[in-house]
């Protein structure tokens, strides 16, 4: 999924790749004018746990995240990407058949080991 803020329309690509949730939060509550606190109170969380997101100590789910950018005003609005890929999709089914046979040729190509019938491992003695 591809995460943007409205206002400033960021995608995934352009933020969360390059730049982590800790620096997002910060620069958005930064631009509201808010205190760590205020964002706290507003998401209805603690100041500490604002704080470890910012500086990186926690991660915070994307249901967290987009709870804490809206309660600063912002909005964060998840969009489906192509396999988590910044690659587009071809918009006809013909670009598709040949991005689909070029991947197809790509993968028959790829040599396969043979694998030997018998297995080969050491013999395992008992010791009475």
């Amino acid at each position: 999924m591809q995460p943007m803020v409205t206002g400033t329309q960021h995608r995934q690509c352009d933020i969360l790749v390059d730049v982590d949730a800790a620096d997002l939060l910060v620069a958005i509550r930064r631009r509201q004018g808010l205190t760590q606190s205020e964002l706290a109170r507003r998401a209805g969380t603690s100041q500490p746990v604002v704080s470890a997101y910012e500086h990186g100590r926690r991660d915070p789910s994307i249901s967290t995240l987009r709870r804490l950018v809206e309660a600063s005003g912002e909005r964060l609005v998840l969009e489906a990407t192509t396999s988590g890929s910044d690659r587009l999709l071809p918009g006809d089914a013909a670009a598709h058949g040949r991005l689909l046979f070029d991947v197809l040729s790509l993968a028959d190509a790829v040599p396969t080991r043979r694998r030997s019938q018998e297995l080969n491992a050491p013999r395992l003695v008992s010791r009475s």
